[in-house]
C-alpha cells in the first residue's frame, strides 16, 4: 500500500476474514484514486477514516457487510449506490456484503463531490450559503 496507508488502516483490515479483507482493500484503492490528497487516520480507536480537509469516508465491517460511511449528505447519487442513510442529517452509507460486486466509477463520482465541497468549506457552509 506505500506512503499513503496508515498502520492502523493496515491493522484493521488485515483483522478481517478474507472476503472483508478484499472488500475493504478494494474501497481504499477506490477511496485513493478520487483525489491523491485523501488522508487515512483512525478515529473512535480503531475505525479507519479517510480525510480531506474534512472527513471523506469511513470504513466498518461488521458481521455480514462492511459500511462505507459517506460524510456528505448532500452529494447525488445518480447511480443509486448509496443504499442507506437517506435522509440522514450528516451521512449516508454503503452497505457492501459479501459477493457484491463494486462498482467503482459511480463511487468514484461521489467520493469526488464530497471531496470538493471539503474543499469549499464543506457541505454545511455551503447549505448555509446557498439557503
Amino acid at each position: 500500500m506505500g506512503e499513503r496507508a496508515h498502520p492502523g488502516v493496515d491493522t484493521y483490515i488485515d483483522r478481517l476474514p478474507p472476503w472483508q479483507r478484499a472488500i475493504c482493500t478494494e474501497l481504499r484503492e477506490i477511496i485513493w484514486e478520487a483525489d491523491p490528497d485523501i488522508t487515512e487516520t483512525i478515529k473512535r480507536s480503531v475505525q479507519p477514516y479517510f480525510v480531506l480537509d474534512g472527513n471523506v469516508c469511513a470504513l466498518l465491517a461488521t458481521r455480514d457487510h462492511i459500511n462505507l460511511f459517506l460524510y456528505d449528505p448532500t452529494v447525488p447519487d445518480p447511480d443509486g449506490i448509496i443504499n442507506q442513510g437517506e435522509g440522514n442529517k450528516t451521512a449516508r452509507a454503503i452497505q457492501i456484503y459479501r459477493g457484491n460486486l463494486i462498482n467503482p466509477a459511480p463511487l468514484l463520482e461521489v467520493l469526488r463531490a464530497i471531496v470538493s465541497n471539503n474543499r469549499a468549506g464543506g457541505w454545511r457552509r455551503i447549505q448555509r450559503a446557498s439557503g
